[in-house]
């Protein structure tokens, strides 16, 4: 069978698209704008958003496993009803959905809170269903290399408990491969939840001391500060969202995203190899900035 996978034209997605693809599965992408992305010929394109019923019934037709990814968006609830709510309708049975890390915990942040709903339909629709709990993506810090390289300060306020960050590729084979379980299944499978984490549960400390040993420059710590990471992405972004994205770094502060015993062993098990680290993330940029240089 063919499977459907949403959000494909972002960071996660296109991942998920290229391990599908790499493992031989009939893959369709539901994309607002097939131009913005280019995808692998074998790919079946459908044109359209999670609120345009129409084109997501066109979308649901043939199949019936689905990834299901929606941005941080006002509407992100109501994307995510909608969209199982006619995945239901169309006879859709498998799901692997990318939720967060502690969903069910952190219910004052509102894309958590949200999650956390969907996680629930989900369940009480019996779906069978793979419920992916990322941490902190690695890739967030793209946003903020400028800041490190040439300010010498780990600017985000991810505190002392720590962040097991997990790089995105990580995460993609891992939805590759539940998709196809799931999708190749003869029978219905329980609803299994599984947190996504890195190698390495890191505070805000460590990460400044590694990006010093990779840049042999110091950086410094910029602190446990959400209110001043509010003020800051306020003047780039809408208020609501600098809002939440302090909710959530008060999180981070307050404990950290730490894994569960076995989390780490159960992904290196399932993916045959080690989980890509924020180290490597951190000497490759610092490696592409020696480059430049």
């Amino acid at each position: 069978m063919t499977i459907l996978v949403t959000g494909a034209s972002g960071r996660v997605g296109q991942h998920v698209v290229e391990q599908l693809v790499k493992r031989g599965a009939k893959t369709r992408v539901l994309t607002r704008d097939p131009s913005k992305t280019e995808f692998p010929k074998t790919v079946e394109i459908a044109v359209g958003d999670l609120l345009d019923l129409d084109a997501l019934r066109m979308a649901f037709t043939g199949i019936k496993t689905l990834f299901l990814l929606n941005a941080v968006t006002g509407d992100e609830f109501t994307q995510a009803l909608i969209t199982l709510n006619i995945a239901k309708e169309a006879g859709v049975e498998r799901v692997v959905y990318l939720s967060v890390f502690d969903a069910d915990l952190a219910v004052n942040v509102p894309h958590f809170a949200v999650k956390y709903g969907a996680e629930r339909m989900l369940e009480q629709l019996g779906f069978s269903a793979t419920i992916l709990r990322p941490a902190y993506f690695i890739e967030n810090d793209l946003m903020v290399k400028d800041v490190i390289l040439n300010y010498h300060i780990y600017p985000m306020p991810v505190g002392s408990k720590g962040v097991a960050m997990v790089d995105v590729r990580d995460i993609a084979e891992v939805a590759a491969i539940e998709l196809i379980r799931r999708d190749e299944a003869t029978d219905k499978l329980p609803v299994d939840t599984i947190n996504l984490v890195g190698p390495d549960t890191l505070t805000g400390s460590d990460l400044a001391t590694l990006w010093s040993q990779v840049l042999g420059e110091t950086v410094q710590y910029g602190g446990d500060d959400p209110g001043g990471f509010e003020e800051n992405l306020a003047s780039f972004m809408p208020k609501w969202t600098a809002y939440e994205m302090r909710l959530m770094a008060e999180r981070y502060v307050s404990h950290g995203m730490v894994p569960s015993a076995g989390d780490v062993e159960r992904l290196t098990e399932m993916l045959g190899r080690p989980l890509h680290s924020y180290e490597e993330f951190a000497k490759g940029i610092g490696a592409q900035e020696k480059f430049v240089a």
